[in-house]
C-alpha cells in the first residue's frame, strides 16, 4: 500500500489540532489560516476560530493548541479575544486548571507603541500560570520591519512544523499531506440550492480537483471542569455594533491642487447611538465594478456570474467559518457570483504565499506553473516580497500577469482573502454627534490613498477609492466600535496634551468638542470641579491646504482652555514636525505633564512619528526635570503603566 493511499483519511486519536486567534485587522486571522493548513498538512484534524468563540475548558479537548494575537491600542487585546481573556482571569482559576494542555503563541505587534507584542506575552504568561505547557518558543512579528510580520512568522512557522513531526510523529507508512496536493476547501460554491453541506450528492463538484481528504475522528481528551463552576460565566463585553447609516456629506476639504485628497465625510444614523473620543466606525467597501469584470473576464466565469449560488460546507455551519461567516448575512438575500466578488473578496489584496500555492494547481502551463512554485518555496522569500510587497502588487494585477491560471467558480469564496472592513476614528465630538430628528451624526476624516509604485503603477486604497466615489444619500454597512484610548468623563478636569499630526487630529477634534459639552456639565455639579488645560500640537505641510480644522480652533479657544501650536512641515526651508512643537514648547509640556500630572494623547500615522515624538518627551524631562536619560524614560514608562501616555496609531 502506498504512503499516499495509506494516508487517505488517517487522523489518530490524540491528532487534534485547535487554532485561536484575536485580530482587529485581519492579519491575525491570516496567520490562524496559515497554521491551520500547516496543521492540516501533518493530518492533524484541525478547526481554525476566534478565541471569543471557545471556553477556556476547550482547550483539554485538543492536543495542540496554536495561538495567533495582535496587540490593540494600550497592549489590550483584540475585541474578540476579550470574553477569553476575562474568563482566564477569574482568582477562582485553580493553578492546574489548564494542565496537560500544550501550546503555541505567535504575536503581531507594532514597535512603534510602548507595549509591542503585549498582548501575547500577557496571555502566554496566564495559560503558563493556569498550568498549560508552552509546546514551542513563542514568535513576534513586527509590522514595522519592511517585510512585515511574515519576515519572522515564516521561519518560526517551519520550526514549528519540524518540531510537530517530533512530538507528534505519524504512523509508520503515513507521511505529511505534501504541498503539491490541495487541501479540501472548507466550502464551495454551487447552482444547487438544496444541499447546505456536502455529502455524497454534492461531493461530485470535488471530483475533479486534486484534494486529499482527512476523515474526522473524536479524539478522547480529558475536558477541564466548565468555568460556570468558578464562576466564570459568560460576560458582556463591549462589541461592534452594526449600523445602517446615510452619507450626508462627502467634501473634499484640501485644494484640488494639493497633492492628497482628504475628505471631510458626515454620517446619520436613525436613533441615539453613544460613542465617544476615541471610538471608530468601520467601513465596509466593495470592489471596483471594472475590477469585478476584469477577474470574470480573466477566469471565464460570465456565464454564471448572474446567477443565485450556495454555499456548501464540510460539515461545520457556513457562520462558524471565518473567511465565510458573511455570506450568510441578512443583507445578502441573494447571492450571486458578482455580489461575492464585490462585496466580500479582495481582489486587491497583496497576495499571501498561501494564494500562489493555491492557483499554481490551477494552471496547465509549464512555465507559468514554474515560476508560481517558486513563490511558494519559503526559501524565496526575497524574491516574494519583491514581487508583491514592495511593488504592491495586487492579486488582480498577479492573474493577469498569470493569465493561465483559472479558478474553479466553486472555489471563489476561499481562493482570495475576506474583504475586510476599514476603520477610521471618528472626528466628531459634544454637540456635533446629534442630528436632526433624535438622528446621530457621525464625523470622520478620510485621507484618499493614492500613490506610486517603485514600479511607477498607481495604488489605491480599496476603501477609499470606494468612499471617494459615494454620493451624498448612499446608504452604507458600517460598524461602531469602542477605541483605545480609554478616554473618560472623569478626566475632564485633568489637563491633556494632544499630539495629532494629518488625519491624526480627527479623534483629537472629537475630544475638544466633547470637553467643550464636559464643561457645561462641569459647571451645573456642585464639587467645583473645573475643565483642565488641553494643548494641542497639530502637524501639516502647509498651513492654507491641510490644516484641518484650523477655522475651529479660535472658536474652541473662546470656550474652553485650549492652546493650538501648529508645525507645517514645508512652509519654511528648514522642516518642522510635531516632535519639534514639544521641544519648543519643552517647560509648557514639562509642567503640564509633570508637574499637573497630565495626559498625553498621541495619534496619527504610525513608523517614525510616534518614536520620534517619545523621544522629544524623554528630551523634556531630561532638561526641564534635572534627569539623566534613565530617569526621563522611567517617568515615561510610569505615565505608561498609570494610563497617561495612551497612542493610538495607524
Amino acid at each position: 500500500m502506498s504512503n499516499d493511499s495509506m494516508g487517505e483519511g488517517y487522523v489518530a486519536e490524540r491528532r487534534r489540532a485547535l487554532v485561536l486567534y484575536g485580530s482587529e485587522t485581519g492579519n491575525a486571522q491570516d496567520i490562524a489560516d496559515e497554521m491551520g493548513r500547516m496543521t492540516e498538512r501533518l493530518r492533524f484534524l484541525t478547526k481554525v476560530v476566534h478565541l471569543d468563540a471557545v471556553e477556556p475548558s476547550i482547550l483539554l479537548d485538543y492536543s495542540v493548541i496554536l495561538i495567533s494575537i495582535s496587540t490593540a491600542g494600550q497592549g489590550d487585546l483584540p475585541n474578540n479575544a476579550r470574553r477569553f481573556w476575562s474568563m482566564l482571569l477569574r482568582k477562582k482559576l485553580p493553578q492546574t486548571y489548564l494542565r496537560n494542555v500544550q501550546f503555541a503563541v505567535f504575536g503581531l505587534g507594532d514597535s512603534s507603541y510602548p507595549k509591542y507584542n503585549f498582548a501575547a506575552r500577557k496571555l502566554q504568561r496566564r495559560l503558563t500560570q493556569l498550568g498549560a505547557e508552552e509546546l514551542f518558543s513563542h514568535g513576534e512579528g513586527d509590522e514595522q520591519h519592511p517585510e512585515g510580520y511574515e519576515s519572522s512568522f515564516i521561519p518560526w512557522l517551519k520550526s514549528l512544523h519540524e518540531h510537530l513531526l517530533v512530538q507528534y510523529p505519524l504512523q509508520d507508512g503515513v507521511e505529511p499531506i505534501p504541498s503539491s496536493r490541495l487541501l479540501p476547501p472548507k466550502v464551495i460554491l454551487t447552482l444547487d440550492g438544496k444541499d447546505k453541506i456536502m455529502n455524497r450528492q454534492s461531493a461530485h463538484i470535488l471530483e475533479s480537483f486534486p484534494t486529499d481528504h482527512v476523515t474526522i475522528k473524536k479524539a478522547t481528551v480529558p475536558r477541564a471542569p466548565a468555568l460556570s463552576k468558578f464562576g466564570c460565566g459568560k460576560q458582556d463585553i463591549n462589541s461592534p455594533v452594526e449600523l445602517k447609516v446615510t452619507l450626508e456629506k462627502n467634501q473634499r476639504i484640501t485644494p484640488d491642487d494639493h497633492w492628497q485628497d482628504v475628505r471631510h465625510l458626515q454620517l446619520s444614523a436613525n436613533g441615539s447611538y453613544s460613542y465617544g473620543p476615541g471610538d471608530v466606525i468601520t467601513i465596509s467597501p466593495q470592489n471596483a465594478p471594472e475590477d469585478v469584470d476584469q477577474i470574470i473576464d480573466l477566469m471565464g466565469w460570465n456565464d454564471i456570474a448572474t446567477l443565485q449560488i450556495w454555499v456548501l460546507s464540510q460539515g461545520e455551519p457556513i457562520s462558524d467559518i471565518p473567511q465565510v461567516s458573511s455570506l450568510v448575512d441578512d443583507h445578502d438575500s441573494k447571492l450571486t457570483l458578482r455580489s461575492l466578488l464585490t462585496d466580500h473578496v479582495d481582489l486587491n489584496a497583496i497576495p499571501r504565499r498561501s494564494f500562489f500555492s493555491l492557483i499554481v494547481n490551477f494552471t496547465t502551463d509549464e512555465f507559468q506553473k514554474e515560476r508560481l512554485l517558486e513563490f511558494t518555496d519559503p526559501t524565496f522569500t526575497d524574491e516574494l516580497y519583491d514581487y508583491t510587497t514592495r511593488p504592491r502588487r495586487s492579486i488582480l494585477e498577479v492573474l493577469q500577469e498569470f493569465d493561465t491560471v483559472k479558478i474553479p467558480w466553486q472555489w471563489a469564496a476561499v481562493a482570495f482573502p475576506k474583504l475586510r472592513g476599514r476603520q477610521f476614528s471618528i472626528a466628531s465630538g459634544g454637540e456635533l454627534k446629534y442630528g436632526e430628528n433624535g438622528a446621530t451624526r457621525f464625523e470622520l476624516l478620510v485621507a484618499i490613498v493614492k500613490y506610486k509604485t517603485v514600479i511607477k503603477k498607481v495604488r489605491q486604497g480599496i476603501c477609499t477609492r470606494y468612499l471617494a466615489g459615494l454620493l451624498p444619500g448612499t446608504s452604507l454597512r458600517v460598524s461602531l466600535q469602542r477605541g483605545d484610548l480609554g478616554i473618560a468623563k472623569a478626566d475632564a478636569s485633568k489637563p491633556i496634551l494632544m499630539i495629532g499630526p494629518g488625519t491624526g487630529v480627527a479623534p483629537m477634534r472629537s475630544l475638544i468638542w466633547e470637553r467643550l459639552h464636559w464643561t457645561h456639565l462641569l459647571q451645573k455639579s456642585t464639587n467645583g470641579a473645573v475643565l483642565g488645560k488641553a494643548i494641542l500640537l497639530y502637524g501639516c505641510r502647509n498651513y492654507k491646504a491641510d490644516f484641518f480644522f484650523g477655522g475651529e480652533w479660535e472658536h474652541l479657544k473662546r470656550k474652553i482652555p485650549l492652546e493650538v501650536f501648529t508645525a507645517c512641515s514645508r512652509d519654511q526651508i528648514e522642516k518642522r514636525y510635531v516632535q519639534d512643537l514639544v521641544r519648543e514648547q519643552s517647560k509648557l509640556v514639562y509642567k503640564l505633564l509633570h508637574e499637573t500630572s497630565g495626559i498625553v494623547y498621541v495619534c496619527g500615522s504610525s513608523g517614525k512619528m510616534p518614536l520620534a515624538v517619545r523621544e522629544s518627551l524623554v528630551e523634556v524631562f531630561q532638561h526641564n526635570g534635572s534627569m539623566d536619560r534613565d530617569h526621563a524614560e522611567d517617568y515615561l514608562t510610569r505615565m505608561e503603566k498609570e494610563g497617561r501616555y495612551k497612542q493610538e496609531t495607524w
